[in-house]
């Protein structure tokens, strides 16, 4: 899920709660509000299945406000008299918010409602609960595969990487300089250097929220985390040179362009999400591009990558929970899940529509696809610490790229920022 809208204004949006929020129509029905962060193409999807419900049922009506502007949506949630009922947002958010105590349990109303948990990636249901309690469920998910450009890599004689040691010893085949030592071509590039580095953490057998996902804590000095920072320096940093990377990298065109990097043969190699089998035809469709496993430092990880969740919630204070959590139930449900999911071009949160023939139809779909059934499948924690650590990680990563710090240095640093955490 991508989300670059603009803001609706906030008097409209009030407007629109006002006229929504607490009244029953004269039809005996209910209405709700589902304030949602799509708009564009992905609102219409998002409109189309709210018709979709109103249509299925005559005792709630759902009015959707596409309203993107995050800041307005927490501080909704955490007034007295909130304007939405239903609301979305992504995986990280869910333990800092269920500690303030501004998400809805629902344990209670899925119970009534008939929804399995269990029906949903195991990783991204880690992310929708604290302290044991469900506050937030999967509307779909995202998982990390090597992208690769097909032509770049014949040219170099180079198969498709699957372990950590072929992905060492395929980058500087994949990487070109001119004359004076400028680079050209670069094997693996970063569209998201965070995301990139925590998938290598796992990759190579590394934690980065400790072992016990009931029971979280950081843990940056993990030493499989530090051995993907060390293969990032040795492979990329300290072998073609910071300074180098950085201009190259300068040059670079807006990610998902068609002057993308990835797109434009500039870099070989990416860590990227199933959005790319959508995208690429649309504003790339001459690449030849494949795609497979991260490649991993040892057998038993293979499998190994990292998944996101984008998530529905029922806000504490919604005058209407039971009537969302029925809302709620259909939106997540396998016919729901499977048309918005191939309208925003994202996998479904459900792990039973991994086979669905649906999905054939998009080149590629099928490795992010079956990702998330893996058993090796991982993702951060939300918990209550997740934006402060996610902050102080994203700083040392920059460090470690561009050689200024150790990965030791820059673990060490986010541990000792750790211990004054929120822990909620």
């Amino acid at each position: 899920m991508k989300i670059v809208q603009m803001g609706m204004p906030l008097m409209l949006v009030a407007a629109l709660a006002a006229c929504s929020g607490n009244a029953a129509e004269s039809g005996g029905k209910t209405t709700i509000t589902f304030s949602y962060l799509w708009s564009g193409p992905e609102g219409e999807a998002i409109e189309k299945l709210i018709a979709g419900f109103n249509a299925s049922q005559n005792k709630i009506v759902v009015k959707g406000v596409s309203s993107p502007d995050t800041q307005k949506q927490l501080a909704s949630m955490s007034s007295a008299n909130g304007t939405f009922d239903i609301s979305d947002n992504f995986g990280n958010t869910v333990g800092s918010w269920a500690a303030k105590g501004i998400l809805a349990p629902l344990d209670d109303l899925l119970k009534e409602q008939g929804v399995d948990t269990g029906a949903f990636a195991p990783a991204a249901m880690d992310q929708m609960r604290y302290k044991g309690q469900t506050y937030a469920l999967p509307i779909a998910v995202h998982t990390f595969q090597l992208v690769y450009n097909k032509k770049l890599l014949d040219a170099a004689g180079v198969e498709p990487p699957r372990t950590t040691d072929e992905l060492a010893a395929a980058i500087p085949k994949l990487t070109k300089t001119d004359g004076k030592g400028a680079l050209t071509q670069l094997g693996l590039g970063n569209p998201n250097l965070p995301t990139s580095l925590t998938t290598l953490g796992y990759a190579f057998g590394g934690n980065w929220d400790g072992t016990d996902p009931a029971n979280p804590a950081p843990s940056p000095g993990d030493p499989g985390n530090l051995a993907a920072l060390k293969f990032w320096q040795d492979n990329i940093t300290k072998k073609y040179g910071a300074d180098k990377v950085n201009a190259f990298k300068a040059g670079w065109g807006q990610y998902m362009s068609a002057q993308d990097p990835f797109y434009s043969g500039k870099v070989a190699m990416v860590i990227d999400g199933e959005w790319q089998a959508v995208s690429i035809p649309k504003n790339a469709p001459e690449l030849e591009w494949g795609v497979s496993p991260i490649p991993v430092a040892r057998p038993d990880l293979d499998g190994t990558t990292q998944l996101t969740a984008s998530t529905l919630f029922i806000p504490a204070n919604s005058k209407h929970r039971k009537e969302a959590a029925t809302f709620l139930k259909y939106m997540v449900s396998e016919s729901a899940a499977r048309e918005l999911s191939l309208a925003l071009g994202n996998l479904p949160a459900r792990t039973g529509l991994a086979g669905d023939p649906a999905y054939a139809k998009i080149a590629n779909f099928d490795v992010w696809l079956q990702a998330m059934k893996s058993p090796k499948v991982r993702s951060l924690s939300s918990a209550p610490y997740a934006a402060e650590y996610a902050t102080d990680l994203e700083s040392a990563f920059d460090s470690v790229a561009r050689g200024t710090a150790t990965p030791e240095e820059g673990m060490a640093k986010v541990a000792g920022r750790a211990s004054g955490y929120a822990r909620g």
